[in-house]
């Protein structure tokens, strides 16, 4: 089990749940270090000092916050601290909004928030009341010195504290040229959601792999062999010109199977009337004794 990443309570009201975090992801990335050239040789970082090109040792680096050019002033760990004091223990949730009114965009990163012993009960009560108001509990904590906003959820047995990015760190899409009053025609939007009708289904993260790790793990093993492997580079894909989005949503809909089928031709009246009496002339019926 990985260490904790902050120990502390979550409180609503006076109600207090003693909680450590646990990631809530894991990082699945292939490594690589940085050689030379010609001997392979692993190249080090220095923290070489821009006056006399001198490496400085761990022990005599600090933190430093540039006011004006080049003029600096010193921040030790004890300052970090106290900004952090009254905040570090404690997560307070300061409101609670419906679930539905906070934008992806505003999530970052994922954690478990892990009862301490003794605090299963109201843990507990806290995770069922959350998902029958259907709401997100929001608040302000403090980890590794640095403040977040977070979110305060309830995902099947677990609750999840998501940390959030802060109003000014989501950028507004109004700062793009976004197509937002073009409408489409009612034809081609009806095949569009006939399409997305046809490709809906469940939620299976699994079906979804890294396709790139996967590649490059292939040219690795290729290459620890001393062979090499050709891969098919991927076409350039060119958007779908407007006078050409009909007959495309047409062909899709054909290939998913869910492209309108030809109707069969009800038979009229005068059809029916027909059909009996040259069924009666083939097929007379025997006369009675």
């Amino acid at each position: 089990m990985p260490g904790n990443v902050w120990k502390g309570s979550i409180s609503f009201g006076l109600v207090n749940i003693p909680v450590s975090l646990q990631n809530a992801v894991r990082e699945d990335h292939i490594e690589f270090r940085l050689l030379d050239k010609k001997s392979h040789c692993q190249v080090k970082y220095e923290r070489v000092c821009k006056k006399n090109n001198k490496t400085i040792p761990w022990n005599d680096i600090v933190k430093g916050y540039e006011y004006a050019k080049d003029k600096f002033v010193v921040l030790t760990e004890k300052d970090f601290e106290k900004a952090a004091l009254a905040t570090s223990k404690a997560f307070e949730i300061e409101d609670f909004v419906p679930a539905e009114q906070i934008d992806s965009r505003y999530f970052s990163k994922p954690y478990y928030a892990i009862p301490e012993e003794g605090a299963e009960g109201v843990y507990a009560l806290l995770r069922e009341a959350i998902k029958e108001t259907d709401t997100v509990g929001i608040g302000r904590i403090t980890i590794r010195s640095k403040q977040h906003l977070a979110a305060v959820r309830a995902l099947d047995d677990a609750i999840e504290i998501n940390l959030m990015r802060f109003a000014d760190e989501v950028i507004d899409q109004s700062d793009f040229d976004i197509p937002s009053h073009e409408k489409p025609k009612t034809q081609a939007l009806k095949m569009a959601k006939q399409l997305i009708e046809s490709l809906t289904a469940d939620f299976n993260p699994r079906k979804y792999k890294d396709q790139y790790r996967e590649n490059l793990q292939s040219i690795i093993d290729a290459k620890v062999k001393g062979k090499d492997i050709e891969l098919t580079e991927a076409e350039e894909p060119r958007p779908t010109a407007v006078i050409d989005l009909v007959e495309r949503l047409q062909a899709s809909l054909k290939r998913s199977g869910s492209g309108p089928q030809p109707a069969k031709k009800a038979k009229t009246k005068t059809a029916k009337r027909t059909a009996t009496k040259t069924a009666r002339r083939a097929h007379p019926a025997k006369k009675r004794a």
